[in-house]
This record gives structure tokens, sequence and C-alpha cells, in this order.
């Protein structure tokens, strides 16, 4: 026969059940319950006879909002632009999204054969990019190969010459239309070979706008 609890028996038992985890993970947070007091008041102020908040009601509720915003900044902080979505929109005068990797994969397709003048370009551009998603530097839109090559020396001191060689013969194939040497080619590969492997000097220093 079933058993017949009395009635604080069955209160005992209630009490237990409602005690177990899944009814204790079931229960609203106090984050839920006060968000709901909110979204209530909130809907309270929106559905008076009239349908016609008064304007005190209005600007206290813009003075909540407002709070609640502050004290979220408060307790999460402001939050960071992330610098890696605005890469791939400009890159020397073209609208180009490839990643570094991409461009030097290009380039070395490029030389393999036999095209210089296209190995030097993708080289340079896979260079700007490369340091740009390192953050050592931020090539902005209209940034020209000889501003990025300034600036990039302030990072890379030792390299200055280099990277102006490297910026003048990209500017002579890009916009002259001059066939690049073999020899050119290879000084921009080796150029940015060894900016992937050296440490900056002056870390974002390079990033700022000129």
């Amino acid at each position: 026969m079933p058993v017949q609890p009395g009635g604080d028996q069955a209160r005992q038992w209630l009490m237990q059940e409602l005690a177990k985890a899944p009814y204790q993970t079931a229960k609203p947070t106090p984050f839920d319950i006060v968000s709901q007091a909110v979204f209530e008041w909130f809907q309270s102020l929106f559905t008076s006879k009239t349908s016609v908040a008064p304007p005190v009601l209005l600007v206290a509720a813009l003075i909540v909002v407002v709070a609640l915003i502050v004290v979220a900044l408060v307790l999460f902080g402001v939050p960071r632009l992330n610098r890696r979505s605005g890469v791939g929109a400009g890159l020397f005068g073209e609208d180009d999204r490839r990643t570094a990797d991409e461009l030097r994969r290009s380039s070395a397709a490029a030389f393999a054969g036999s095209d210089w003048s296209t190995a030097v370009l993708e080289r340079f551009r896979g260079l700007a990019r490369g340091l740009d998603e390192r953050t050592v530097l931020t090539v902005f839109p209209g940034t020209t190969a000889t501003g990025f090559a300034r600036r990039a020396a302030e990072a890379f001191p030792a390299d200055r010459r280099d990277l102006d060689a490297a910026a003048a013969v990209f500017d002579d194939v890009r916009y002259a239309g001059r066939a690049a040497t073999r020899a050119e080619a290879e000084a921009v590969a080796a150029l940015d070979d060894r900016l992937m492997v050296t440490r900056p000097l002056l870390e974002d220093a390079a990033a700022l706008p000129r």
C-alpha cells in the first residue's frame, strides 16, 4: 500500500525534494529577478490608459538607462576596439584584403614564374601587411610606400636604407611601369624575411599617423 505521510512529514519531503540540484539550478538568479523587475517597470510606463507616458516618467526612465550603462562600464570596462577589424581595407592605393601570408605566397609564385615585378609588388605589400598584423605600425588608407618605409624605419632603424630602397623599387614598378629585376625581388624578400624575426625597437611608435 502507498504510504500516506502526515502534514509535517509531507512538508519535510517536499523541502528535501526542492533542495536537489535540478531545482536549485532552475531557480532565478538575483540578476534575473532585478532584470525582470526593471523590465516590468518600463513596461508599466507605456501601458497606461492614455498610452502616453508623462514627461517626468520618460526622463526618469532615461536616467535609469544611463545609470545602468555607467554601472556596466564600471564593472566590465569600456569595450576595446579590435585593431584587426580594419586590416585589409586599403594597401598602397588598392582595396587588398589578403593576409601577409597570402601576399607572400603570391610573391613566391610570381618569383617561381620569373615575374620579378609582381614578386616585388606582392612581397612589399606582404611586408607592410605583416608589420600591421604584428601591430608594429598601422597601414592607413592612403599610406604611400615611401611614407610606410619612413615610419617602419623608426621601429627598425638598422634597416632604414633597405626599407627606402624597397619602397623606391615598389614605386618605380607600380607607378612608373619599370620592370623589376631578379636581384630587386630577392632584396625585398630578404628584407621581409629579416624583419619577420627582428624585434622592433619602438613598439607602436611608428603606428602614429604622420
